[in-house]
Parts: C-alpha cells; structure tokens; sequence
C-alpha cells in the first residue's frame, strides 16, 4: 500500500493542525494510504528531506497536536521557481516522494502554498508522475479566491472581537477618557478588521470607526471624524486594519519602510502608533492609546472558535478523499449554503484560480464614508465565531504538542 504526505505553509493560525488530524483520522477510516507522513517546515523542508511518520504518534498524541495553535509541523515561506526557468527543485522533489512510494500531497497554506500546488500538479501531469497533489485551505487574512472563508480566520475573527470588547471596557472606566486604537492584521484586505463589527455591548457596535485597505485613507477626514466624535462623548474606540492605503494607493506604514519578505510583500505594522501620532499632534488629545494584536491573532487558540476547529479538521478529510478521487492540482473550498441554519460543503477550484489572488472585504459592505461596516455583515461573521473548544488542560494550562524529527526514526519505507 502506497504513503501520503502532508505539510504546512505560510503564516501560521490558531486551527491549522486540526487539518493535519482529520487527514488523519479520514486515513484512519477509508485505510486508504499505508502512512501518513508529514514534511517539516514545507516544502523547504521536503527538499532537505526532513520527513517524519505521523502514522506513529498516539492517538493521545494527535489529540492534543489538533487543540495545538500555530503551525506544529513548522512552516516556510519558500518560493519555487517557474517550471520555465528551472525543473531542478521539481524533479529533486519529485525523487523524493518517490523513494517514499508517496501517491498524494497535501498542502496546508494561503495564496503562495496554493501557486506550489498549482506548480506541481502542472508539473506531475507533464512527467507523467502518479501523484496527486492538493490544496488544503488556511489564513486568518480570509483573503483566499473562490471559497466563502478559510479556516483560520473564524479564530482571528473571535478573538478580534473579544480584545475589542475587553479594551473597549478598559478605556472607558474615567470621567476623562481618551482615544482608544485597535490594530488588526490584513497586508490587503480588511476582513480580519471588519470582524470587529460583532464586538457589541448591549447591541450596539463598541467601534466607533472601523478603516479598511478597501476605501483610500483620508487623514484630514479620518481626523474631523474622531475629533467630532471625542467632543461628543469625550471617548473615540478605533479599529484599523494594518494594510492602510492612502490615496496614492501606497501603504502607509510602507512609505517610511522598505521591508519585505520573501515573496515581495511589504513587512507591515505600525499604523495605530503612525494614526496616534496624528491625532496627538493636530491638538484633538494627548490621551491616546493604541494596542498592535500582531501574532496573537493567529495563535490565540484560548479564544478560538469551535466551528473554526471543526471546519479546519473536515477541510483536512475531505482532502484525502478527492485525492483519492484521482484529482489533482485542485484545492478544497468552503460553500456556504445556508447562512441560518448555517450550512456548509466542500468541492475543488482549481489552485491556479487562487495562487496569487486576493479576495476583497466588500465595498458594498462598507457604509458610505467608509469609516465603519454595515449591519448586513453580521450575518456573514457570526456562525464562523461560534462555540467554545475544549482544550486539553495539564497543570491548570492548555497542553500542546508539537512534532519534531527526533520524535521518529523513518530511515526505512
């Protein structure tokens, strides 16, 4: 019987590993692949040959690696090169899923994991190589084409919201209140900052304003805005996404750096401290704060959402199956059939739709002067923040457990 591998890629989230676990368990009942094994940090990882056998582990084990936030397999952000200019990487690659005796390959990532499926696939086709290769989704960015959301981003979403209620209560307690700024994640799109819009004390939103990358940022507007909002209620709660573009379409943490990543994408953060300067000195308050959530929002797996965790593990299952369906190239997408009840299915799009594409909050979602969300978006966000998880718990703290090399010997097939 022939093996499976599976691997992780990009920016971590809160549920990622819960994909790993239902392709698991998906194994586990269909016994379709003899073992599962996982590459460690990628496709990176592959190429060094840092493969272990998941299949070993107990199920004790994988219990607790699923209820595991960040990604335990480790992660890469390694771009291969176009099959036109090299095949090298490809073909070493290839050799070694072979030696494996490896029929399928499932991907864990975003947009840039989802141009490697696309890669291989392509490439498995044209060599005439019996594997399969597919897309599972994750990102907390929400930005992924062609699919109603990604696993990941319910998480992110959840614990927006929470922080956005509990420092919303925190900078309210004096008679002289300030501003308040929140600084979500979102390089282009502004779903994770929109998610705000269900932080709401006695039905109503507790974000004065929500700005995203989707509407130009208007510094003289944004700023008659809060101070006429301070001078109403002499306290301002701001939620921002760090992606902010002003008119020139240019970022505007980008304008004063020129950090990137591997794959050419600007290094953000930074706009709540550049916005809390700018109130400060057009003379509004002096009493200004502003928090940066950073890499909490893809690895609070405290205030995950269950649905999040259950949808991240039936992505994972469902991937096994069409794999062994014979596709190939493909990723697996959420369908949303029905908002209340809220329904959910899986069927495949193919990964070259999604690699290097970016699904946008909608403008038609965003009120008119583009300062905050309209009521309509509820909807949409509040079943993917549902239920609580239960954690593993081991001296009154969540217990996780993360997969390493050493772990396991797979010298042999």
């Amino acid at each position: 019987m022939a093996n499976c591998i599976i691997a992780q890629s990009g920016g971590p989230t809160s549920v990622i590993n819960s994909s790993v676990v239902g392709l698991l368990q998906a194994n586990k009942d269909i016994k379709a692949f003899n073992k599962v094994y996982a590459g460690l940090n990628g496709i990176e990882g592959i190429l060094n040959e840092n493969i272990i056998d998941l299949s070993s582990f107990s199920d004790s084990e994988i219990n607790t690696f699923r209820y595991t936030p960040s990604s335990g397999l480790g992660s890469c952000r390694y771009k291969m090169k176009n099959i036109e200019e090299s095949t090298e990487e490809y073909d070493k690659l290839l050799d070694i899923l072979k030696s494996k005796d490896i029929k399928a390959f499932f991907y864990v990532g975003g947009n840039d994991s989802m141009d490697t499926i696309s890669k291989l696939g392509k490439y498995a086709k044209q060599m005439n190589i019996d594997i399969n290769f597919i897309g599972i989704p994750k990102t907390i960015d929400n930005d992924l084409m062609y699919t109603d959301h990604t696993p990941g981003f319910g998480s992110a979403a959840k614990f927006i919201a929470t922080t956005a209620l509990e420092t919303y209560l925190d900078s309210s307690v004096y008679i002289n209140n300030g501003i308040f700024i929140l600084e979500t994640m979102g390089r282009d799109t502004g779903w994770l900052a929109a998610s705000a819009c269900t932080a709401r004390i006695n039905n109503k939103p507790i974000a004065d304003f929500i700005y995203l990358p989707e509407v130009a940022f208007d510094i003289d507007n944004f700023l008659l805005d809060v101070r006429k909002k301070f001078e109403e209620n002499n306290k301002v709660f701001i939620v921002v996404s760090e992606g902010l573009r002003n008119s020139n379409g240019e970022f505007i943490t980008e304008v004063n750096s020129h950090a990137h990543d591997k794959f050419g994408h600007a290094q953000l953060g930074g706009v709540g401290a550049y916005l809390k300067n700018l109130i400060i000195t057009s003379g509004i308050t002096n009493r200004v704060k502003s928090l940066e959530l950073g890499v909490l929002q893809r690895c609070a797996i405290h205030c995950a959402s269950d649905i999040d965790l259950k949808e991240a593990f039936d992505v994972g299952y469902s991937a096994l199956k069409f794999a062994l369906e014979g596709h190939s190239g493909y990723m697996v997408s959420i369908k949303r059939e029905s908002s209340s009840p809220y329904i959910i299915s899986h069927t495949l799009i193919e990964a070259s739709k999604i690699a290097n594409k970016v699904k946008y909050f909608p403008k038609e979602l965003i009120n008119e002067k583009g300062n905050h969300i309209k009521e309509e978006a509820l909807e949409y966000f509040l079943p993917l923040i549902s239920g609580i998880p239960s954690l593993v718990i081991e001296n009154n703290l969540p217990k996780f457990k993360t997969i390493e090399k050493v772990d396991v010997d797979v010298s042999t097939n």
